[in-house]
C-alpha cells in the first residue's frame, strides 16, 4: 500500500515505507498481544495493561512528534483520487474484542483464544473461508513462529544454566558495581536490553535474555515492575528501529523495494522514542512509576 501511494503521489518510497515501519513499532509498543509485551511483562511480573499505561506516557508524545514531522514533509503533496470504500465493521470485531478484553485484565491466553474463536466464527459464517482453511491459517501462523519459539526455548535454557552456575549474579554484580541510585539502575537496564538487541537483532529474544537480569536489578534498587517492563520494551524497540539488519527493517525494505538505509533516514519514531525514554529516566517521568 505504501509503495502504491508513493508512486501515485510522487513521494519518496523510503519515506512512505518509514511511515509504515514507524507506525508498526508504535503499535507494537502499545499492543496487549505482541510477543514483546508478553516477554516484558512476564519477566518483570506485572500486568499488560499496567505496562501499557507506563509506555503510553513516553510512546504517545514520540508518535505525535513523528506524525508532525511527516505532516510537514507531506504538506504540499497532492492526494490521489480514491473511490468510496465501505467499511465492513464485522471484520473489525475480533480486534475490538481482543483490545477490550485485554484492557479488562483478562489473562492473555483467554484473550487470544477468544480472538481466534471470534475470527473463525465470523470468517466461516460470512463465507470468507472454510472450517479447514481456518485451521490451515492457524497452522501457517504457528509454523511462522516456529523459529522464534525454538530460539526462545534455547535462550531460556542457556539463561537457566548461566543462572545455576552463578553467571547471572556475576553479571549483575559487574553492572551494578558503580551504581548507587535508582536512576543509574534504570540506565543499566536500558543499556542491558539495548546491547542484547544489538547482538541478536531480535527484540523479543533480547527481552527474554535481559528480562531476568533486569528483574533482579529492579528488585535490588526498588524499581517498580511496571517501570522496568516499560524500559525493557521501549529500549528494545528503539534499538530494533535503528539497526538496518533487524527483521522488521529487512522485511519492509524487501516489500517496499528500497534499501534499509533509505528507510532509516525517514524513520523518526524510534529516535524520538529513545530520546524521550532517556529524558524520562533523567527526570523521573512519569513520577507515578518512579516513586517508592
Amino acid at each position: 500500500v505504501a509503495t502504491g501511494l508513493a508512486q501515485a503521489t510522487q513521494v519518496s518510497a523510503g519515506m512512505m515505507t518509514a511511515i509504515v515501519v514507524g507506525g508498526a513499532f508504535f503499535g507494537d509498543n502499545l499492543s496487549f498481544i505482541s510477543d514483546t509485551t508478553i516477554a516484558a511483562t512476564r519477566t518483570q511480573g506485572c500486568a499488560m495493561r499496567d505496562k501499557f499505561r507506563a509506555n503510553i506516557k513516553v510512546a504517545l508524545p514520540a508518535a505525535l512528534l513523528a506524525l508532525a514531522c511527516y505532516i510537514l514533509l507531506g504538506w504540499n503533496v497532492q492526494s490521489p483520487s480514491t473511490a468510496d470504500i465501505s467499511i465492513e465493521w464485522m471484520k473489525v470485531f475480533p480486534y475490538l474484542l481482543v483490545l477490550v478484553t485485554a484492557l479488562a485484565g483478562i489473562h492473555v491466553m483467554v484473550v487470544l483464544t477468544m480472538g481466534l474463536l471470534a475470527t473463525g466464527l465470523i470468517g466461516i459464517g460470512m463465507g470468507y473461508f472454510s472450517f479447514m482453511a481456518w485451521f490451515q491459517a492457524m497452522g501457517s501462523g504457528m509454523t511462522g513462529m516456529g523459529e522464534l519459539i525454538i530460539v526462545t526455548l534455547l535462550a531460556g535454557g542457556v539463561l537457566s544454566i548461566i543462572r545455576f552456575n552463578g553467571g547471572i549474579a556475576y553479571i549483575i554484580g559487574k553492572i551494578t558495581a558503580h551504581i548507587h541510585s535508582r536512576r543509574g539502575a534504570e540506565f543499566s537496564i536500558a543499556g542491558l536490553v539495548s546491547l542484547a538487541n544489538l547482538c541478536t537483532a531480535n527484540n523479543t529474544i533480547a527481552l527474554i535474555m535481559a528480562g531476568p537480569i533486569a528483574k533482579d536489578i529492579a528488585d535490588r534498587f526498588k524499581i517498580d515492575p511496571r517501570r522496568s517492563a516499560s524500559l525493557l520494551d521501549i529500549f528494545s524497540c528503539f534499538v530494533q528501529g535503528i539497526i538496518p539488519y533487524g527483521a522488521q527493517m529487512l522485511m519492509a525494505a524487501g516489500l517496499g523495494h528500497v534499501s534499509p538505509i533509505e528507510i532509516m533516514q525517514y524513520l523518526y519514531y524510534p529516535y524520538l522514542l529513545g530520546a524521550g525514554a532517556l529524558l524520562a529516566i533523567l527526570f523521573n517521568y512519569p513520577r507515578k512509576y518512579t516513586l517508592v
